[in-house]
């Protein structure tokens, strides 16, 4: 149990520096698209993961990456504001297409990487 929390704090630590990193790298002004690129490849990195750790037996591994790492990265939180302020700056169709694109783009990566790391076996 101790090992599993401190495996996930410090994945926790690394993924929320690689999405300010990130996040910083694509910030633009409007849309936002830095939360939007970091939801959907966090997705698909786990969808890769989570076949790969299964079938390398490294299972061991999963809360680091997936719960630490790719958890720390991605973040709901953050999405979930930048929808409520386009919304407060008056722009509910941008929140819309907003979430529409976060959540369905999320989805399909996932699923894709999940293909794609089924594939290699």
């Amino acid at each position: 149990m101790t090992f599993s929390l401190f495996s996930v704090a410090l994945g926790g630590a690394l993924g929320a520096s690689l999405r300010f990193l990130v996040a910083t790298a694509l910030i633009r002004e409007g849309f936002p698209v830095a939360i939007l690129s970091v939801n959907v490849l966090g997705s698909l990195l786990m969808g890769l993961a989570v076949i790969v750790l299964d079938r390398l037996g490294l299972t061991s591994w999963q809360p680091f990456l997936l719960i630490g790492v790719l958890g720390g990265f991605t973040t709901f939180s953050a999405f979930s504001l930048e929808t409520i302020i386009l919304i407060e700056r008056g722009l509910p169709g941008q929140a819309l297409l907003y979430v529409l694109l976060s959540v369905g783009f999320s989805l399909l990566a996932l699923m894709t990487g999940l293909i794609i790391a089924r594939s290699l076996t």
